[in-house]
């Protein structure tokens, strides 16, 4: 999925073909404009809290940490910050090649579990940290690198680039629903909870090349999460496990959808556009 070498990134082409016309679109008030139209619900604490629980050391062998880390150049980097780092996906699988590895996020239960996965390995290089997008940054540490996997489909994704390049000496790393959809968006939409898509990512390309950030654009993909869900069951509780609590009517229609959708159900992978940028 790597750029071939003398060949311009689609990143590039999109910026070179509407040059001219960029300066006349406000890309960081479109991008909040089309967030709140989405009416996507904020994930407070306490639900990434539950969900760290589950996790487990799969989540260090998916293909989605695989392509994301391949995709990252350390040569010469000591320090990594890593914004909404979870469990550790990538923090953590990178921090025996670092002197230190940060791991920010605003749910105790993930710090949790990123202090845990580093124990596990012997880690004593990693440091967590407590702080939410909107919170005073001002502690935190200037790192190499800094990187946002899976973690910036904010309200105001110009001040949080602005906070992340804040932190990088060296390059930043983030990836954002291409598309603006996740997976699970259209069960959702079977439940009777329709919205409208996140900004995609060429609002995003916008947004850094309109603060002057020369950014590149790859994807990675994420698996599906309803992949090998051969029985309702186990397809109606990942869907409790992503959507929250469902409505008592909502059973008959997730099994309708489970009985139409059956066959296709894992081969849909979701798409995360890969975006780079230098300090």
């Amino acid at each position: 999925m790597a750029t071939p070498r003398g060949r311009l990134d689609r990143s590039t082409i999109i910026l070179s073909c509407y040059a001219r016309d960029m300066s006349a679109i406000d890309y960081a008030r479109r991008y909040r404009e089309e967030v709140l139209r989405s009416n996507r619900p904020e994930r407070e604490p306490c639900y990434w809290d539950t969900r760290a629980r589950a996790m487990s050391e799969r989540v260090f062998q998916s293909e989605y940490a695989a392509q994301f880390i391949a995709r990252m150049d350390l040569t010469g980097c000591e320090t990594v910050l890593d914004v909404g780092c979870g469990p550790g996906t990538i923090g953590v699988s990178i921090a025996s090649k670092l002197t230190h590895v940060y791991g920010l996020d605003y749910s105790e239960g993930m710090l949790a579990a990123f202090r845990d996965h580093a124990a596990r390995r012997g880690l004593t290089n990693v440091t967590p940290i407590l702080r939410a997008w909107d919170d005073d940054w001002s502690d935190v540490p200037v790192c190499d690198v800094v990187v946002a996997s899976r973690a910036t489909a904010v309200r105001d994704f110009e001040r949080a680039a602005l906070k992340l390049a804040s932190k990088a000496k060296r390059r930043v790393y983030l990836t954002y629903p291409a598309h603006g959809r996740f997976i699970g968006d259209d069960i959702a939409r079977a439940l009777g909870r329709p919205s409208e898509p996140l900004p995609d990512s060429d609002c995003v390309l916008g947004v850094l090349h309109q603060l002057g950030f020369p950014a590149r654009l790859d994807y990675v993909t994420d698996p599906n999460p309803f992949d090998g869900c051969a029985m309702f069951d186990a397809f109606a509780a990942k869907a409790r496990a992503l959507l929250g609590n469902l409505a008592a009517g909502d059973s008959e229609t997730l099994r309708e959808y489970f009985n139409v959708h059956r066959d296709a159900l894992g081969r849909q992978k979701m798409a995360w556009a890969f975006i780079q940028w230098e300090v």
